[in-house]
């Protein structure tokens, strides 16, 4: 053995951590045997326990065991290489360190580590080697009885806490380490000594009492000792100190946790909230995130460095803290005035992060309330070190995230500081990316609101409510419109259209028709006329785009494709004309409940050409309800049919509401999700009869003398309507288009009044020509006429019918002057 002693030099470690532990007592016989002494010589406890240790050895080795053993207890313990005798009968190479153990009554017991070599290098370490490896291991090892006091330890355990191996004997973890969270570890010391099984990888998370100020993670290991008879002696354990892999496992949750949950939304706010929510209580006590005003509105950041006198102005927009923040602190949507020199605006400026470990608790607050104006100093918020970072995002400083420590005792170190960067890098680009959003998204509600009708216009003819749901979530804006159009004659003209495609783009181009709908209309055509002049507009617009952007992509316009149905209702007869360009038909709910679909003949969708628009007429009963709507509010995904969804719409149609309004809404919520695939409209109309007191009407002859007639019954009719102070102007205007009717066009006369918010005044002739405005010299002996009704008048025109055409002119009842 002394050969072995003083061979060459050291090449492998003695792992202590992976011994299989032994007990001797003074004679050296085993007096405890372990599952790792089983498994390394292949005996059992009981052919082990109550042996020499003589008998597991060599005859070289086991010669020289009363050598190995005076030498123990002269110089406390003996460390060497040894050759074992396994059970099996092969031999196994072991390196074996004894040192002394003395339990609670004080009879001296021998601890044998041993560590199977094989035929290892490591074999012909010297002694000295091996005891130095040994005694430099950073593994801390013990071994605690049945009552988990300490039997014995290694000197390496010291640096855990709790003093030298002679200070343990006969103690408790928690006598020894009071501030030690000794209750869980001793919990998996009994789990081991109950179930026999070994727990490995255990981490246990605390406050060392050689470190009080900085958190330290431990790894350990337990494992049974049992003696001869199986009976459990006490537990065995190692200790090695993990904290810097656990601080780094920490860190890269705290990053997962980032990806995770900042930037769920494209809001500026709560992207700010989200960094903060994140980075407390993980990495700082107290988070405060401020932005610049103009990236709140999704503006971009002023140009140029701030100022180095004046005080600057930021937004709080995110705010976190461990507990309940002070009075003082800045809330949520105020502002902060920050002087130029302080620490935050020097970051804002210099686009650079700042630590400052430990802060002056006598130092006053850079930030100032703008409401209150109150700063509050860093030693009433309890305040001691800080990181500031800047919030930039693609060159561009967006404002500034500020970390505070209150309660944790610890100051701010350089890897802190490089994981508040990480975390705010990755929230910069949410939060730039939230503040394009905005501005995108601003730009297109005020395009929608220029382009979707506010306020749907009053009149008496409809009840009317509509319902508009975009698909498209990033701007709110769609292709699909609707209009209410107020005409002559008290009819009014209800329209529903989609464009092709969604966003902006088919904004403009639903913008671009609906203005030329509305143009349309108030030349008083026919619905199926108002659609030919509107297919000729998109295809004359789609040809000249093509010519002029040469493009095959650009060479149709948006506009090509787009459907669309046009109604025009009569409230004095109940009559309801329509057609319809490559768009479905509308609904009838009757006033019984009961749901029709309008047999409309379809056109071809507007600019590609085809047939020619048809339209059909049809009478509804007074509180009857007109349902127009786009495809969207059928359409379930990619395999919808319009024809076999009619059931959907009609059951939800049949149900009844307190208002139109809430049956609208209630019609859409039923049928479309919350997001959907296209984009829905829905106008509903419930329809209104004018009563006979509201609408008189009269046969004139074609004779100038008529004319008087003409406005004495006029006269009567307004007094009997209560409306004596339109009888002057209603008698001139009576007077000149009854006079032009006669002067002008052959066949039967009719004045009609009708009275609703307006007071109208039609009066019918067979001619086939338009009468227009004229402005006579002051030499001209007529042709003042119509000049006249215009200037008394709130606004009058002419419509064609088929038998003929009517003039008619407007003043209205709520505002009667002209």
């Amino acid at each position: 053995m002394g050969t072995h002693e003083e061979r060459g030099a050291a090449r492998q470690w003695f792992d202590v951590a992976d011994a299989a532990p032994v007990l001797l007592d003074a004679q050296g016989r085993v007096t405890g045997w372990t599952r790792e002494a089983e498994r390394l010589l292949a005996y059992g406890a009981d052919a082990a326990v109550g042996h020499n240790v003589a008998e597991l050895l060599s005859a070289e080795d086991a010669a020289r065991v009363p050598e190995v053993m005076e030498r123990c207890r002269a110089d406390g313990g003996w460390v060497g290489l040894l050759t074992g005798l396994r059970g099996d009968g092969r031999s196994a190479g072991v390196m074996v360190r004894i040192t002394a153990a003395l339990d609670t009554e004080g009879s001296s017991r021998w601890l044998a580590l041993l560590s199977e070599l094989d035929e290892a290098p490591g074999w012909d370490m010297s002694r000295s080697v091996l005891e130095q490896m040994v005694a430099r291991s950073p593994v801390g090892i013990a071994i605690v009885d049945t009552d988990l006091r300490f039997v014995w330890s290694n000197d390496a355990l010291a640096q855990y806490g709790g003093g030298p191996p002679s200070r343990r004997l006969g103690l408790r973890l928690a006598d020894i380490q009071p501030g030690l969270d000794s209750e869980s570890i001793e919990a998996q010391m009994r789990r081991a000594l109950t179930t026999g099984e070994p727990i490995v990888g255990y981490e246990h998370v605390g406050h060392a009492r050689s470190q009080p100020l900085r958190e330290t993670a431990h790894m350990m290991s337990f494992t049974r000792l049992d003696d001869g008879h199986g009976h459990p002696m006490g537990v065995y354990y190692t200790v090695e100190d993990i904290s810097d892999r656990h601080r780094a496992r920490q860190r890269l949750a705290l990053l997962d946790r980032a990806g995770e949950r900042i930037g769920r939304t494209l809001d500026v706010n709560r992207t700010a909230q989200e960094l903060a929510d994140v980075a407390v209580p993980g990495l700082a006590d107290l988070v405060t995130v401020d932005l610049l005003e103009s990236v709140l509105r999704g503006g971009e950041p002023a140009a140029g460095p701030f100022g180095d006198t004046e005080p600057v102005t930021l937004r709080r927009a995110g705010h976190r803290s461990a507990e309940r923040v002070p009075e003082a602190v800045v809330g949520i949507g105020d502002l902060v005035v920050y002087p130029a020199g302080s620490p935050p605006i020097r970051s804002l400026r210099t686009a650079e992060s700042w630590r400052e470990e430990r802060l002056d608790p006598l130092g006053e607050a850079w930030a100032e309330h703008a409401r209150g104006g109150e700063a509050a100093i860093f030693l009433e918020l309890g305040l001691h070190s800080v990181m500031i970072v800047p919030i930039r995002a693609r060159g561009v400083t967006l404002g500034v995230t500020s970390f505070f420590r209150r309660h944790r005792q610890e100051a701010f170190e350089e890897d802190d500081l490089n994981l508040a960067e990480d975390l705010v890098s990755r929230a910069a680009v949410c939060v730039d990316n939230a503040r394009r959003y905005t501005r995108e998204r601003d730009a297109a509600l005020v395009l929608q609101r220029s382009l979707l009708p506010h306020v749907l216009p009053e009149q008496a003819a409809l009840e009317v409510s509509a319902c508009y749901r975009p698909a498209d979530e990033l701007t709110g804006l769609g292709g699909d419109w609707y209009d209410v159009i107020p005409l002559s004659g008290a009819r009014v003209a209800l329209v529903v259209g989609e464009v092709p495609g969604h966003g902006i783009d088919a904004a403009a181009a639903m913008g671009r028709l609906r203005t030329a709908v509305r143009t349309l209309a108030l030349l008083d055509l026919p619905p199926e006329e108002v659609l030919a002049h509107l297919d000729d507009l998109v295809a004359r617009s789609a040809r000249e785009e093509g010519v002029q952007v040469g493009e095959e992509e650009a060479a149709v316009a948006q506009s090509v494709g787009s459907g669309c149905v046009y109604v025009v209702y009569d409230p004095v007869d109940g009559q309801c004309t329509m057609a319809a360009a490559g768009h479905p038909a509308p609904a009838v709910v009757v006033p019984d409940g009961s749901v029709a679909f309008v047999d409309l003949p379809q056109g071809p969708p507007l600019g590609v050409g085809g047939l020619p628009f048809e339209s059909v007429e049809l009478a509804l009963a007074e509180g009857s309800t007109l349902a127009l709507h786009t495809d969207g509010l059928l359409a379930r995904g990619d395999d919808w049919a319009l024809d076999s969804d009619r059931d959907r719409l009609r059951q939800a149609l049949e149900q009844r509401a307190a208002s139109i309004e809430l049956h609208c809404r209630t019609v859409v919520d039923a049928l479309t999700p919350d997001r959907p695939h296209d984009d829905v409209a829905l106008l509903m109309a419930r329809t209104r009869l004018l009563g006979s007191e509201q609408v008189a009407d009269w046969d004139l002859p074609s004779d100038p003398a008529a004319v008087a007639d003409a406005r004495k019954t006029a006269s009567r009719m307004l007094a009997e309507w209560g409306l004596e102070e339109l009888i002057f102007t209603t008698e001139l205007v009576v007077s000149e288009l009854v006079t032009n009717a006669i002067r002008y066009s052959d066949g039967p006369i009719r004045l009609r009044l009708i009275k609703e918010r307006a007071l109208v005044c039609e009066v019918f002739d067979g001619g086939a020509t338009a009468p227009h405005l004229r402005h006579p010299r002051t030499t001209d002996e007529g042709g003042r006429g119509l000049l006249l009704v215009s200037q008394v008048t709130q606004r009058w025109g002419t419509r064609f019918v088929p038998d003929g055409k009517i003039i008619w002119a407007e003043q209205s009842l709520t505002d009667p002057s002209p």
